[in-house]
């Protein structure tokens, strides 16, 4: 990383520059805030606010994009919250270990980092759910809750966008998973889970699911229609189907698919006939998607 070392102290900044410099970093530094501001191409910006009769506030602004970690002697409401409230991230008070100061730099660089892949996460989701977006009164959910559509999409977009009206950081799990039940066991109640390929579940098994999630925030999505009155559920219905989505589904998806969807509608010796394959390679097709028939 690029490193910018503010410091009036040089004999300190020398010795910060040398041991980042030895691993890795490359480290610049100047003595006052003037110099400071001609160029904002950093990463990471350690500002010592113990140089007397300057002002902060424009470093801040113009390193705004950069990592900003104050080197203070005394912490005040000048030195430390003032230059916090309006954009640094971090202080360090002198004087501190180089391990310490390292562990504060990796630490806000894999939280930028995060930060930006969620962003371009949710731009993501935000233009993958455009078509499907869900018209439901979510204040009036009752969890756990069981999804039950035949587009995957329209229940990904409900549980996210439950998850986002409701504030609540969200856990994503897959039933055709082995380790799925123990997974399941280890999230906090506070978290909102969502679970799909329920349709995988042997019938033998679903007793345990229930109790698994009877206390805990889910949202299951399910191909099946569920009638069963132990489960609170809803069902999303479009006009539109798979195949009016605005793409063209890669023959392997669209296999898929109706194995899904149809397996428990027609006899594998009449479905595998209707994709025009062999019995075998229907079995194959369920192997290599890990789809489990009902019995």
């Amino acid at each position: 990383m690029k490193i910018l070392i503010i410091e009036n102290e040089i004999y300190l900044a020398q010795s910060i520059a040398t041991k980042l410099g030895e691993l890795g970093h490359i480290c610049e530094m100047c003595t006052s805030t003037r110099d400071a501001i001609k160029s904002n191409n950093y990463d990471v910006v350690l500002l010592s606010t113990n140089i007397n009769g300057q002002d902060f506030n424009p470093v801040i602004e113009t390193f705004k994009k950069s990592i900003i970690i104050l080197m203070v002697s005394y912490i005040s409401n000048d030195t430390v919250s003032k230059p916090l409230s309006t954009g640094a991230k971090d202080y360090i008070l002198k004087p501190f270990m180089i391990e310490e100061l390292v562990r504060k730099i990796n630490h806000y660089q894999d939280y930028e980092k995060l930060k930006k892949r969620n962003e371009a996460y949710e731009r993501y989701l935000t233009h993958s759910f455009k078509t499907v977006s869900p018209e439901h009164n979510f204040d009036n959910i009752e969890l756990p809750l069981f999804v039950s559509c035949a587009f995957q999409k329209y229940a990904d977009s409900f549980a996210f966008t439950y998850a986002n009206k409701k504030n609540l950081p969200l856990h994503f799990i897959t039933l055709s998973n082995a380790k799925a039940m123990d997974e399941i066991q280890t999230i906090s109640n506070n978290t909102l889970l969502y679970i799909i390929d329920f349709h995988t579940l042997k019938k033998a098994d679903r007793k345990a699911f229930l109790s698994i999630i009877e206390n805990k925030k889910v949202i299951v999505s399910t191909t099946d229609k569920l009638e069963d009155e132990e489960y609170n559920m809803i069902e999303i219905k479009s006009e539109n189907n798979v195949f009016d989505q605005g793409e063209i589904l890669p023959i392997e998806d669209y296999v898929k698919f109706i194995v899904l969807n149809y397996q428990h509608k027609f006899p594998d010796t009449e479905l595998s006939k209707k994709l025009g394959i062999s019995r075998k390679s229907l079995w194959e097709k369920r192997k290599k998607y890990d789809i489990i028939k009902k019995k």
